[in-house]
């Protein structure tokens, strides 16, 4: 019996080897294949190239030529595979890396022709020199701006740190000139843009991208709200891109207890799959959390929540989010450029990748479609809650995403609102605690007539659907019979139109206070004014004070058994179209 099978074992491994023998010619086969039409491909890239540089009529730039080759041959993978050149490396960090450069700590936007400081950090030189959002900049080392480009000033603006910079503005209400003498200083915009206790005395974390030290940033913020002895953490992910994956580990691993997995990356290339675990003790294992999501939030802030999600250490409180669950690696290229390219897709614990758009199945257009729901898969979560892959992290309580008015995103757009707070700040040299400010009756009231003479027309969806009737009845020659009704509704429309900032009175005010609010108080006093109207920071404050709900989420009762199960959710939680930068 046991020579049998040992004479068996040794024929399967005759086999095994002779299988081995045949097939290695045709695995050498297939790699000399590749190698050959990698390099007859080159070739052909390498003569269209020589030949255009050569005969083409005009001259032409061969590193625009390159790039614009190279972007082509890129955009056909998807959006986050890129080529960086090198006069583009700066930039690319700044995107990716980190935030840090040499400045004075002010943005700027382009009006009329004019250059216009549209916000001041805290801080920094802009700030501490009495530089104000509404200014408008004149010259800066006596270079005058009036023909230069938004890029150009900003380069202009930025240097290294010690470095002083003169700049001349004009500010509305005061007759001459201003001169301002700075120094340039290390300008680094945080990861946290702000942490503090709101209503209930939870502990919030407002978390902008996942750059360098973003990790640091909220132990640093955590372990300064604990401080307070807070009934529950709020980590807001809401409009946050992603950035490092392993900034994203860390912050998990603040929530979860030491060994456990967070996300794993799966890929071609077998060495660069990796199962990433926490690997400190938690500062906070047991507080209540809830994690904030939107339909912007993507990447790292998906495998935060949707790590959360997986172990029931958190609640998602939000709308659905973005989808993007793949991993870029970057890799150096000839002189000092740069190739980002996608490498694997990530995973959450439970096994499932939330990619929600299909890249590899692209159509002749170049469009691409969701993951269709019948090929979705369905996951568990530590305790046992029904996931799916495919649709990105839906929210274990959503909260409805409401909209500006057209109104309000005319007066926005027009930078109405901005005017209207720089006229403020002009006259109201204070102004109370961020927290508590409202603006009064009688502010709106002048804001009002603040808009007379100004325009801030816009056409609502009854006035698109009017324009497309007349464009319709003109083209098929009927408009003149209903010309007169045509116009009896554009009236009644246009009047109804009058009565709109009257019956949107509210979220204008919100806007308006909260433009006004950062004049005085900057970033941070953007959050504290807008926490009064923040439906979701609500719902998150409401939920954490209900222990029975919590435990009832997290357990996956009743309703809550199951999270986004496709055939039920995607009609009604289909996220808004974003372009993704990260």
């Amino acid at each position: 019996m046991e020579k049998r099978r040992v004479v068996i074992t040794k024929k399967y491994k005759k086999i095994g080897i002779g299988a081995a023998i045949i097939s290695l010619p045709l695995i050498l086969w297939s790699f000399n294949d590749d190698l050959f039409q990698i390099s007859k491909n080159l070739e052909v890239f390498t003569g269209v190239y020589r030949e255009i540089n050569i005969n083409y009529v005009d001259e032409v730039n061969p590193s625009k030529l390159v790039k614009t080759g190279v972007d082509a041959m890129l955009d056909g993978l998807d959006p986050y595979t890129e080529f960086v050149p090198e006069s583009e490396i700066e930039d690319y960090k700044l995107r990716y890396v980190s935030t840090q450069y040499g400045g004075i700590g002010a943005s700027i936007f382009s009006k009329d022709k004019k250059v216009i400081i549209s916000e001041v950090a805290e801080g920094f030189p802009a700030q501490k020199a009495d530089i104000r959002a509404g200014d408008e900049l004149l010259k800066i080392n006596d270079i005058d701006l009036s023909t230069k480009s938004g890029d150009e000033v900003s380069s202009l603006l930025k240097g290294s740190k010690g470095a002083p910079v003169k700049l001349l503005i004009k500010r509305d209400g005061v007759a001459e000139p201003i001169t301002k003498d700075l120094i340039r200083d290390e300008i680094k915009q945080p990861n946290v843009s702000y942490f503090g206790m709101v209503e209930g005395n939870m502990g919030y974390i407002k978390l902008d991208k996942f750059l360098e030290n973003s990790g640091d940033e909220v132990t640093n913020a955590l372990v300064n709200l604990k401080k307070n002895n807070p009934n529950g953490i709020i980590l807001d992910l809401r409009s946050n891109g992603g950035g490092i994956l392993q900034e994203a580990v860390k912050i998990v691993n603040l929530f979860v207890a030491k060994d456990v997995e967070v996300v794993s990356q799966k890929g071609k290339v077998r060495e660069k799959n990796y199962t990433y675990r926490t690997y400190n003790n938690p500062i906070e294992p047991n507080l209540p959390l809830v994690v904030l999501v939107n339909s912007h939030s993507a990447s790292a802030s998906e495998i935060v929540a949707g790590s959360l999600q997986d172990l029931d250490r958190a609640v998602v409180i939000g709308q659905r989010s973005y989808g993007k669950g793949l991993v870029q690696q970057t890799f150096n290229t000839p002189y000092n450029s740069l190739v980002k390219i996608t490498i694997a897709k990530y995973y959450t614990p439970s096994g499932r990748c939330i990619q929600s758009l299909d890249y590899t199945h692209r159509k002749d257009d170049g469009t691409v479609d969701r993951v269709a729901d019948s090929v979705m898969h369905e996951f568990k979560t530590k305790d046992g809650r029904s996931v799916y892959d495919g649709s990105a992290i839906y929210p274990d309580v959503v909260v409805k995403q409401e909209r500006f008015a057209n109104i309000t995103q005319s007066l926005v757009g027009k930078l109405l609102i901005f005017d209207y707070a720089t006229q403020y700040r002009k006259t109201h040299p204070q102004l109370p605690s961020a927290k508590t400010y409202a603006l009064t009756d009688a502010d709106f009231g002048d804001f009002t007539r603040f808009l007379t003479k100004k325009d801030y027309s816009y056409s609502n969806p009854s006035e698109k659907v009017l324009k497309e009737l007349k464009n319709a009845t003109t083209k098929d020659g009927e408009f003149a019979q209903i010309k007169t009704e045509y116009e009896a509704l554009q009236a009644k429309l246009t009047a109804a139109k009058t009565n709109d900032l009257t019956q949107h009175k509210t979220e204008i005010k919100q806007v308006l206070e909260n433009e006004i609010v950062s004049r005085y108080y900057y970033d941070k006093g953007r959050y504290e004014c807008n926490f009064k109207y923040d439906k979701e920071l609500a719902q998150a404050v409401k939920t954490m004070q209900d222990k029975n709900l919590m435990a009832a989420i997290l357990k996956g009762e009743g309703q809550y058994k199951v999270i986004g199960k496709p055939q039920i959710t995607m009609a009604a939680a289909k996220p808004e179209s974003k372009t993704e930068e990260n």
